[in-house]
C-alpha cells in the first residue's frame, strides 16, 4: 500500500514535468504558424528570441525562489504556488493582444516551471525509497516527454485553423496541469524529511509510515526512520544557515559543484537549440512549416518511448554509466549534423543540396533525441539526491537556477547563430559533449542503491552511523550525541549569569 501511494504522488508531481515540456514545446510550433505571425508583424529574430528567452527568465526567478520557498512553506505549498502562478501566466499568454502582453505572460509562466522544475524532482526524492528514487525523480522528464509530444501534435492538429484559434488555443491548454497541481497537491503527504527537519517528529514518522509501510516490514520502517532522524538531527547541530555556508565545507562545495555542474552539461547538450528552433532549423533545411511541425511531432513520440527505457534502465546501471553513454552519442549526432550541412546540404562547401544528406540530418535530429534521454533524465535525477537535507532545497535550487541560466543564453543567442553559420552552430555543442563525458568518467560518483542519508559516505561528511547499515552503532553513536549535547546545555546554563 505505501509504495502505491508514493508512486502515485510521483505520477502526480510529474504533471510539473508535463507543464515543462508543454509550455517549453509550445513555442516551437507558435512562433512557426502563419497566423501568429501575421497577427504580430512578422517578429524579427531578436523578438523571437525575447519571446524565448522570456520563459526562460523567469525560470531563473523561479528555481531561486525555491531556496527559501521550499524550507519555509514546505514541499506541498512550493508546489501548490508553483500551479497558481502558472495558470495564471499560461491565461495571460492565450489573451494576448500585443508581444509585450505575450512576453509577460512567458515571464510569470516560467517562474512557475522554474519553481516546479527544481521542487518536483526533491520533493520525488525524499518520498522514495532507494531502490527506486531515481525513477520517481526522473519521472519529471518522462512526462515532460509527453508534455513536449502534446505540445507539437496539438500545435500541429491546429496549423490547419486559419484563425488565430491555430496559435490561442494551445497557449490556453497550459491551463490545465497548473490548475490540476494547485488542486490535487493538498491530497498527497508532505516530505517526511522536511518535517524531520522542522522537528515534527510525530508528523514526519506517521508521513514515511503512510509512503513505505507495505504491512511486513514495520521493523525496516522503524531502522528508516531512525536513521533519517538521526542524519538530520546531527546536521542540524553543525549545520551553517548562511549562505556563505554552501561553500565553507568542501564536501559541500563539491556537491554543489557537480550539482550546478551536471545542470550545466544537460544545457550544452544542444537539446533547446534544437527544442526551441526546431521550424527554424528546419526552414534552413528548406523543409516547410506543416511538414517541421510533423517531424518534432514524431521526434516527441519517440521521445517517450525512449524516456520509458531510460527509466526502466537507471536503477539498473546506475547514473555514471548511461550520462557517458548518452554525452557521447549527442555529440557525434551533432557532430554528423554539421559536416553534412557544411559538405552536402546547406553549407559553403555544399555545391548542391543533397537529398540523401537532407534526409539523413533529419534523422540525426531523432537519433540526437535517443540519446539525450539519459542526460534529460538524470540531470534532474542527481542534484536532487546528492545534498544534505540542511541544503537540500538551496542546493537543489542553485543546480536548477544554473541549468535556466545558460538556457537563457542559448535561447537568446541561438537564432543568430543559426543565421550567421548554420549547422556549424552544433560544433561547439560537439566539444561541450566531450567534456561532459570526461567529467562524468573522473568527477561525478555514482549515487545508485544509496539512501540520501548515505550520500554522506561518498562525500566524506559522515556524522553518525546510518541505521539501516549498523543499527546498535546508529543507536549507540545516537545516544552519545544526546548525552553530549545535555552536556552542552548544562554547562551552558551553568554559566548563564544570576540576578
Amino acid at each position: 500500500m505505501g509504495k502505491a501511494v508514493t508512486i502515485g504522488s510521483g505520477i502526480f508531481l510529474a504533471i510539473g514535468g508535463f507543464l515543462f515540456g508543454y509550455d517549453s514545446g509550445v513555442i516551437t510550433s507558435t512562433i512557426g504558424q502563419p497566423t501568429f505571425i501575421s497577427y504580430f508583424g512578422t517578429p524579427d529574430s531578436a523578438q523571437t528570441g525575447g519571446i524565448v528567452s522570456s520563459f526562460t527568465g523567469g525560470a531563473i526567478l523561479g528555481a531561486l525562489a525555491v531556496s527559501w520557498l521550499a524550507d519555509a512553506l514546505g514541499r506541498k505549498r512550493t508546489v501548490f504556488i508553483g500551479g497558481c502562478i502558472s495558470a495564471f501566466g499560461c491565461a495571460l499568454q492565450a489573451g494576448a493582444a500585443t508581444l509585450p502582453m505575450l512576453i509577460a505572460g512567458r515571464l510569470i509562466a516560467g517562474i512557475a516551471v522554474g519553481l516546479l522544475s527544481a521542487i518536483v524532482p526533491m520533493y520525488c526524492s525524499e518520498i522514495a525509497e532507494s531502490n527506486y528514487r531515481g525513477a520517481l525523480s526522473g519521472l519529471l522528464q518522462f512526462m515532460l516527454s509527453w508534455g513536449y509530444f502534446a505540445a507539437q501534435w496539438i500545435g500541429y492538429g491546429c496549423n490547419y485553423s486559419n484563425t488565430s484559434f491555430q496559435w490561442r488555443f494551445p497557449l490556453a491548454f497550459q491551463v490545465i496541469p497548473g490548475l490540476s497541481l494547485a488542486i490535487g497537491i493538498w491530497f498527497l503527504q508532505e516530505s517526511p524529511r522536511w518535517l524531520m527537519e522542522k522537528d515534527r517528529f510525530e508528523e514526519a514518522k506517521e508521513s514515511l509510515r503512510r509512503l513505505h509501510s507495505n504491512g511486513h516490514n514495520d521493523e525496516i520502517l522503524e531502522l528508516e526512520y531512525r536513521e533519517i532522524h538521526d542524519t538530520i538531527v546531527a546536521e542540524k547541530a553543525v549545520a551553517v544557515r548562511s549562505w556563505s555556508g554552501m561553500v565553507s565545507k568542501p564536501a559541500w562545495r563539491r556537491r554543489l559543484a557537480l550539482g550546478m555542474g551536471i545542470q550545466a552539461f544537460g544545457q550544452l547538450s544542444g537539446i533547446n537549440v534544437i527544442n526551441y528552433y526546431g521550424v527554424t532549423i528546419y526552414k534552413l533545411l528548406g523543409i516547410d512549416t506543416r511538414t517541421s511541425l510533423m517531424i518534432i511531432g514524431i521526434s516527441g513520440s519517440l521521445s517517450i518511448v525512449y524516456c520509458a527505457l531510460g527509466l526502466y534502465f537507471l536503477e539498473r546501471l546506475g547514473r555514471i554509466k548511461p550520462m557517458v553513454f548518452s554525452a557521447l552519442g549527442c555529440a557525434f549526432a551533432l557532430l554528423v549534423n554539421a559536416v553534412l550541412s557544411q559538405y552536402y546540404v546547406t553549407g559553403s562547401l555544399a555545391l548542391n543540396a543533397d537529398p540523401s544528406a537532407l534526409r539523413a540530418m533529419v534523422a540525426m535530429n531523432l537519433v540526437f533525441s535517443f540519446f539525450f534521454t539519459f542526460t534529460g533524465i538524470i540531470t534532474w535525477v542527481y542534484p536532487a539526491e546528492i545534498f544534505p537535507v540542511e541544503i537540500r532545497a538551496r542546493g537543489n535550487s542553485l543546480s536548477t537556477l544554473m541549468n535556466w541560466c545558460l538556457g537563457l543564453v542559448i535561447g537568446q543567442i541561438s537564432p543568430l547563430a543559426l543565421g550567421a553559420v548554420g549547422f556549424r552552430y552544433f560544433y561547439a555543442f560537439f566539444v561541450f559533449n566531450l567534456c561532459a563525458a570526461l567529467a562524468y568518467i573522473f568527477l561525478f560518483p555514482e549515487t545508485k542503491g544509496k539512501t540520501l542519508e548515505q550520500m554522506d559516505t561518498l562525500f566524506g561528511d559522515q556524522l553518525v552511523p546510518h541505521a539501516l547499515e549498523d543499527p546498535d552503532a546508529a543507536a549507540a553513536a545516537m545516544a552519545a550525541f544526546q548525552e553530549k549535547g545535555a552536556v552542552l546545555v548544562q554547562e551552558e546554563t551553568r554559566a548563564e549569569p544570576t540576578n
